[in-house]
């Protein structure tokens, strides 16, 4: 069984986030095998220091085999299809863990961005890193609906 990481900074402290992301991860189980997991913020007092951090802390997170997508506001622009298609390509190449790397409020170090084997920007806005969290949930159960042939809305 195929397999989603959303590795993250921070906890979600809005009730309304919280129900809507655990909406998506139960819809998403019925594909895959979903968790997210989340790392402390970083309290340094420099930008810089803190989105190398909070970088170190996800990269311990990532498994070895896993497939990186770095959420990344200069990353690749893409639809909701050719996500679907990316991952199922993937797949039929042999990967079957998938980590989807979320940085901080000041952004996703450079540590990830090297090693991701690719850079998903989800939209030229910026988003909370919270908002990307449930944005990201939501895109992987599309992209599941997608290649199974089902309807997304009904």
């Amino acid at each position: 069984m195929m397999h989603f990481n959303i590795i993250c900074v921070g906890k979600i402290k809005e009730a309304y986030l919280q129900t809507a992301i655990a909406d998506y991860v139960t819809r998403l189980s019925k594909y895959v095998k979903i968790d997210i997991i989340e790392v402390p913020e970083d309290n340094s007092p420099q930008t810089e220091k803190r989105i190398e951090k909070e970088g170190e802390m996800l990269l311990k997170r990532i498994s070895s085999n896993s497939c990186i997508v770095a959420l990344d506001l200069h990353g690749k622009e893409i639809s909701s299809e050719k996500l679907a298609e990316y991952i199922s390509n993937r797949a039929v190449s042999g990967c079957s863990d998938f980590s989807f790397v979320i940085g901080g409020s000041d952004g996703i170090s450079k540590a990830i961005t090297s090693k991701a084997d690719m850079r998903l920007c989800l939209s030229p806005m910026t988003f909370t890193h919270q908002m990307t969290r449930l944005i990201i949930a939501e895109q992987l159960y599309r992209a599941m609906k997608i290649n199974n042939g089902e309807q997304y809305h009904k």
